[in-house]
């Protein structure tokens, strides 16, 4: 039996907001979306009030997982600044990091998430350059020298996951308030695809994308593991931020082309995880050059060496380089990502070698750190 907005909104009339006003009769719920036994809203309330907020957020969810026919369910908490609280004008999420430094020196190391030993970044300044792709062989790479590995895709608006590892199953729930994640050659996996249709747009403000994000790190079962990997977004938002700020991050991957245009957000990637005190493992070339599989003539398409420069001009490692070939892209639009497939071919080598260089940065010590607390004023 279909699940119906009306249904959710009768389930949620029955939690009372914190003044005692039926949920639906506040202003502060959103659109309700339900689509096929998943349903999604947020609930946006001032900053202020956050605290009191958070335990009918759990009341929400609960509520809406008990109706029958309801797979799953993902209530965002977000907050906005009162008016009168903006006074000081916007800063720059820089500045507010900076600030934050300043008045809480002796913040705490963040709670990591139970059972997940490291937990590392894979990111590019831009979309494009295949950081998907990269980042799941990376992850099977690492899978390969003996370690239990867990991915998270964190891009809310295109998760590409379900696609690379042709996944399609829902994850099951776990006492009807945790996520069970899905198993694909022997990786852990966890992505806001597997709760929502392929076609289907999220339009979702930062707050919320950061919300989901929390939820997918705090409220699935991931069990033991060595090395959780996390698929970011392209760019230096709220994704970035959010990750930063919620678990400690041991270190964050670049991936960038060679070409210039790449290269300049590549930049601004190291830059952004060096300012919120990540260590930057190193940086990857991806595309680095086409070898024609006809004649064996290698053309740089996208130039070549940009990456392998950019990292020494920066001071960060430099990974490796993985060529523009066919077979990669034809195994990842497949979801039969190469190293899993093809373990004896030359590229599953390139990814096994940037693994194992990441893993020595790993043990060899991305540093242990103090995270600050990331506040990003509206």
């Amino acid at each position: 039996m279909a699940v119906s907005k009306e249904q959710v909104l009768a389930a949620l009339a029955k939690v009372p907001a914190p003044g005692g006003a039926a949920l639906p009769d506040t202003r502060v719920l959103s659109e309700v979306v339900v689509s096929d036994g998943k349903v999604f809203f947020s609930l946006t309330v001032d900053a202020a009030a956050v605290k009191a907020w958070e335990p009918v957020r759990k009341a929400a969810e609960e509520a809406v997982r008990a109706i029958p026919g309801v797979q799953s369910a993902l209530v965002a908490l977000t907050a906005e600044r009162s008016p009168g609280s903006a006074a000081r004008g916007p800063q720059p999420a820089h500045t507010a990091v900076q600030a934050r430094r300043a008045a809480h020196p002796a913040d705490k190391t963040q709670p990591g998430i139970p059972g997940v030993e490291a937990v590392i970044a894979v990111a590019s300044g831009k979309g494009g350059v295949g950081k998907s792709t990269t980042a799941v062989n990376m992850a099977l790479g690492l899978r390969d020298l003996g370690l239990k590995v867990g991915m998270l895709d964190a891009d809310i608006y295109g998760p590409s996951l379900p696609k690379l590892l042709a996944i399609k199953e829902k994850p099951q729930t776990i006492g009807g308030t945790r996520l069970k994640p899905i198993d694909r050659y022997g990786l852990t996996v966890m992505s806001i695809g597997f709760l929502i249709d392929e076609e289907t747009p999220m339009i979702w403000r930062g707050p919320m994308v950061m919300s989901a994000i929390t939820q997918m790190l705090r409220e699935v079962e991931w069990g033991k593991l060595d090395i959780m990997v996390v698929d970011m977004p392209p760019g230096t938002g709220d994704a970035q931020l959010t990750m930063a700020q919620q678990v400690p991050l041991k270190g964050a991957v670049i991936v960038s082309t060679p070409q210039d245009l790449a290269l300049i957000d590549a930049r601004r990637g190291v830059a952004m995880f060096k300012r919120v005190n990540v260590p930057v493992l190193g940086v990857v070339e991806n595309m680095s050059y086409f070898l024609c599989p006809h004649c064996g003539t290698r053309s740089d398409i996208f130039s070549h060496g940009g990456a392998r420069h950019e990292a020494a001009r920066l001071g960060v490692p430099f990974l490796g380089e993985v060529p523009l070939h066919m077979a990669i892209r034809e195994k990842s639009d497949a979801g039969l990502p190469v190293v899993a497939t093809e373990p004896d071919g030359e590229h599953a080598r390139i990814y096994r070698d940037i693994a194992t260089k990441v893993l020595n940065q790993l043990k060899g010590g991305a540093a242990s750190r103090v995270a600050p607390k990331i506040v990003i004023e509206a």
